[in-house]
């Protein structure tokens, strides 16, 4: 709670960390989709079609489709840990209106905001590679699967139980980053209420 008065972080700078955030779960589901592909296209297509995906028209296309899978990704995985993070949630805040009302407390002290930013930055990037691991499964598995390669059951095995463990740690890492935001964010609002008046405005909901 110290050092207050903390300069904001500028619009320019949390534009650009959002697009980070977007792009590093979207390259994981560009992998995914693209494993997935070229595991229904066959080994000997690929290889035919190999020059084209390592040209430079080709990497500018994946850099965009990436950014798009990440929005989508994001989305969709936010919906589907929604409940969870609902229960998390009512651990600390009864009510959607008392969680509201801390957000918009904090809004006083920018390096609170600026923290609780950070805070949502890596617990969307956790929940957004929950999804990305299921689907890199999913693809490793059909590229083992499709293509010639030695020591199938072997390998099939491991790619389940890395899979398995990658995508439980995220879970675990998404829901400890979540309950702590709101703990936190219980705390703060609570000892900033009794230094500042309330002003008002809306907040965004977590996300």
């Amino acid at each position: 709670m110290s050092q207050l008065s903390k300069p904001e972080v500028s619009g320019v700078v949390a534009a650009t960390a959002m697009f980070v955030e977007v792009l590093v779960i979207g390259i994981g589901a560009l992998a995914g989709v693209f494993g997935c592909l070229a595991a229904v296209a066959g080994y000997a297509n690929m290889r035919g079609i190999s020059t084209i995906l390592s040209s430079a028209p080709a990497s500018a296309v994946a850099l965009s489709a990436a950014y798009a899978l990440g929005i989508v990704v994001d989305r969709a995985a936010d919906h589907l840990l929604a409940p969870p993070r609902r229960r998390l949630r009512r651990r600390y805040f009864s009510t959607d209106s008392s969680y509201d009302e801390a957000r918009k407390t904090i809004l006083e002290f920018p390096n609170l905001v600026a923290m609780s930013d950070y805070a949502r930055s890596r617990m969307r990037i956790c929940r957004g590679w929950l999804l990305d691991c299921l689907l890199l499964v999913l693809a490793a598995s059909l590229l083992v699967w499709r293509f010639p390669v030695q020591h199938r059951l072997i390998l099939f095995i491991a790619v389940i139980v890395l899979g398995g463990v990658c995508s439980a740690g995220f879970y675990l890492c998404w829901r400890s980053i979540t309950a702590t935001g709101y703990k936190k964010l219980a705390q703060q609002a609570t000892h900033a209420a009794g230094r500042v008046p309330n002003q008002g405005g809306d907040v965004a909901a977590n996300t």
